[in-house]
């Protein structure tokens, strides 16, 4: 199964600006996308359906244009869900679960925690909630979680290390987070492959970040440790645009 994932940062905004053309050539089982910022009675019709394959949307209902997933598939679950069980982390459209016969794949786009202090415990508590709910899915099948993380894990992550180490997104409170998602038996799959420095999938519009390469690494795919073995490539698709983020991608067994 090949499945991708992209925070598109608005899906009407990337359909413009060639992601029909990127999506038809990458030719995935599985289209995991974060912060489409749309419901789906907004779109045209040539953009609710596409050949071959079934969309299940989870837009944010709590603030119009903000957050949202979707997932794109043709082969079909055998069941799908939304969301977090705690209801406080209910109606932003930040997670669909999709539950395959080896697996189940979480599309997550996971809280940004730079507003206010308030919006970086919001992070944190969501952190715990989503590995809470995977720890109990796990029990009965490996997990796939695939998506915007909001944080660079370690400094080989992101372009300034230092420069940023005060900022939401690369907190050490974040990356402790991170690491207790790692022990907790969950592999970073990307690393599995690469261990070079400048692979990032995120890069800010201002300053001509992309052109220099100063980005972040925050989209990712994990995979529960006994799922390992079944990795067979994982990737991260620099050279696409129409976002500031860039797909990445998994093929697994």
């Amino acid at each position: 199964m090949i499945i991708h994932s992209w925070n598109v940062n608005g899906f009407r905004s990337v359909v413009c600006k060639g992601f029909w053309d990127w999506f038809h050539h990458a030719d995935s089982d599985v289209v995991c996308l974060q912060e489409i910022k749309v419901m789906p009675d907004q779109l045209v019709d040539r953009d609710k359906s596409v050949s071959g394959y079934e969309i299940f949307w989870n837009p944010s209902r709590t603030k119009k244009g903000y957050a949202g997933v979707a997932s794109f598939y043709r082969t079909r679950p055998q069941g799908i869900s939304i969301g977090l069980p705690d209801e406080k982390f209910q109606g932003e459209g930040r997670l669909i679960l999709m539950e395959y016969e080896k697996f189940y794949l979480f599309n997550v786009y996971f809280p940004n925690g730079q507003m206010n202090e308030g919006r970086l415990q919001f992070k944190l508590e969501f952190y715990d909630s989503f590995l809470d709910y995977a720890q109990k899915l796990r029990k009965k099948k490996p997990i796939v979680v695939c998506g915007d993380f909001n944080t660079a894990h370690k400094e080989i992550d992101l372009k300034n290390p230092r420069a940023n180490e005060g900022r939401s997104g690369f907190l050490p409170i974040e990356r402790e987070w991170m690491e207790k998602f790692i022990d907790t038996g969950y592999v970073d799959t990307f690393r599995m492959f690469n261990q070079e420095p400048g692979q990032y999938s995120w890069w800010s519009y201002r300053f001509g970040a992309r052109s220099r390469n100063a980005g972040w690494r925050i989209d990712y795919f994990f995979v529960s440790e006994e799922l390992r073995h079944n990795v067979v490539r994982s990737w991260i698709e620099p050279l696409v645009t129409g976002s500031d983020h860039c797909p990445v991608g998994l093929e697994i067994l």
